[in-house]
C-alpha cells in the first residue's frame, strides 16, 4: 500500500512538471510569436538604440548604364600660349612663377637689347627723309611732264621715295612686333628695353628663363594657359566607342581621390583611332571648376543608356561572401517583458549604380517589393550581428 502511494506521487509530480513546462513554452510562443529563421536578425532595445537604424523603401528610379574610362583635364590648343621674343634679348626682369595667376595686359617679362635702339633710329631716319624725298619726287615728276628733266632722273627720285616709304612701313611693323609704340618713338621716346604683356587672363604653366639670361627668337620664355575653357578629355577604346553619343552625361573625379563626382557632358567624339586603339572623347563641364588644373588625371563614368529600375540607397545594400543582401524591418515584439526588434535579410542581385542608388533585383521574384520596410541606415550593423549569430549557431 505504501509503495503504491509513493509511485502515485512520483507519477503526479512528473505530470505536473510536464504540464508546467508546456505552459511556459506556450506562454513564450504566444508572447513573442517568434520563429527560428536563419535569415532573421534580432536586436534588443539597447542594441536598437545604438545602431541608429533608419527605414525607407525600395522604389523605381531612372538609372543609367555606365562605362568606366580614364582621362585628363585639358584646355583647347588655342588656350595654351607660349611667350617668345621675336628679336631676342637679355631678360632684365621677371617675377612670375609656375602657378601664378595673370590678368590680361599684366607685365610678364622685360627684355633688353641694344639693337632695339638701332631699330628705332632707322624708323626715325626714314620718317625724316620722307618729306624731302616726296618733294623731290613731285618736283621731278613735274619737270619730266614739262620735258625739262630726263626720264632717268625722274625714275630715280620716284624709286628713292617709294623705297623710303617701304622702310618706314617695315620699321614700324618691326617696332610693333617687338612691343614698341611707334607713336611714342616719333615723339622721341627711345628705349633699349621692351615689356611683354600677357595676351590673356589665366595662369603660368612654366617659366624657362631667369634674370640675365639671353633668349633667342626661337626660345620660349614661359607658357601660359587660359583655364576659362577647361574640359575633360577621355580615352574610350574602339570596341566601346559606338556607345558614346553627343550630350551623354559624364561623371568624373580626380584620380586616386575620394572627392564627390562632378558632372560634364559629351561635347565631341573623335573620328580617329590612336595607336593604343582608343578614341578621344571631349566633355564640357556643367559648372565651373576653379580648383582643377590642366594635366590632372581623372576617373570618369559615361552614362551610355538609362531605364527605370528598382533601386535602393547604396548604404542599404551589403555584401556577405559572394552574395548581396538588404534588410527588411519585420516589427517589434515583446520578449520576457522587454522589446525586441526583428529584421529579415533578403538576398538581391545588384545592377547598375548611379547617384547614390543601386539597382537591385529580388532573388524571390514572387515577393512584393512594396511590402519591404527597407533598412536604409544601419544595414552593416545588422550584417555584423547576423554573421556573429551564425558563428554562434543561428541568427536568433
Amino acid at each position: 500500500m505504501k509503495k503504491y502511494i509513493i509511485n502515485s506521487l512520483i507519477t503526479l509530480t512528473i505530470a505536473g512538471i510536464i504540464v508546467s513546462c508546456n505552459s511556459k513554452i506556450e506562454s513564450v510562443e504566444i508572447q513573442g510569436e517568434h520563429e527560428e529563421n536563419e535569415s532573421r536578425v534580432e536586436l534588443s532595445q539597447a542594441q536598437y538604440e545604438v545602431t541608429g537604424i533608419e527605414l525607407g523603401k525600395l522604389e523605381f528610379k531612372e538609372i543609367g548604364s555606365e562605362l568606366m574610362v580614364n582621362g585628363v583635364i585639358d584646355v583647347p590648343p588655342q588656350n595654351n600660349i607660349s611667350i617668345t621674343m621675336p628679336y631676342g634679348g637679355f631678360v632684365k626682369n621677371t617675377t612670375l612663377l609656375p602657378g601664378d595667376a595673370v590678368k590680361k595686359g599684366q607685365l610678364l617679362v622685360t627684355i633688353e637689347n641694344p639693337d632695339f635702339i638701332q631699330f628705332q633710329q632707322d624708323y626715325l631716319e626714314s620718317l625724316a627723309n620722307s618729306s624731302y624725298l616726296k618733294s623731290e619726287y613731285e618736283r621731278q615728276e613735274k619737270l619730266y611732264g614739262e620735258q625739262v628733266a630726263s626720264g632717268k632722273t625722274f625714275e630715280e627720285s620716284k624709286s628713292n621715295f617709294l623705297a623710303n616709304e617701304a622702310r618706314i612701313k617695315t620699321s614700324k611693323a618691326r617696332l610693333t612686333m617687338i612691343g614698341f609704340d611707334p607713336g611714342k618713338v616719333e615723339t622721341g621716346e627711345i628705349k633699349s628695353v621692351v615689356n611683354i604683356y600677357s595676351p590673356v587672363a589665366g595662369s603660368v604653366l612654366d617659366v624657362y628663363t631667369n634674370i640675365g639670361k639671353y633668349v633667342s627668337p626661337q626660345d620660349v620664355i614661359m607658357d601660359l594657359t587660359n583655364s576659362d575653357d577647361l574640359h575633360v578629355e577621355l580615352s574610350v577604346y574602339e570596341n566601346d566607342i559606338t556607345k558614346i553619343k553627343k550630350d551623354q552625361r559624364i561623371k568624373f573625379n580626380i584620380a586616386n581621390t575620394d572627392e564627390e563626382w562632378r558632372e560634364a557632358h559629351v561635347f565631341l567624339v573623335g573620328k580617329g583611332v590612336r595607336k593604343d586603339r582608343s578614341v578621344t572623347v571631349h566633355g564640357h563641364f556643367d559648372s565651373k571648376n576653379t580648383d582643377l588644373l590642366p594635366g590632372m588625371y581623372v576617373t570618369a563614368k559615361i552614362e551610355t543608356a538609362s531605364e527605370k529600375a528598382l533601386v535602393a540607397p547604396n548604404d542599404a545594400v551589403v555584401r556577405f561572401g559572394e552574395k548581396h543582401f538588404i534588410f527588411s524591418y519585420l516589427g517589434q515584439r515583446d520578449e520576457n517583458g522587454k522589446p525586441a526588434y526583428d529584421y529579415e535579410m533578403i538576398e538581391v542581385i545588384m545592377g547598375n549604380n548611379e547617384d547614390g542608388f543601386t539597382e537591385v533585383t529580388l532573388l524571390d521574384s514572387a515577393r512584393a517589393y512594396e511590402e519591404i520596410k527597407l533598412v536604409t541606415k544601419g544595414a552593416f550593423t545588422l550584417l555584423s550581428k547576423a554573421k556573429n549569430s551564425e558563428e554562434e549557431g543561428g541568427h536568433h
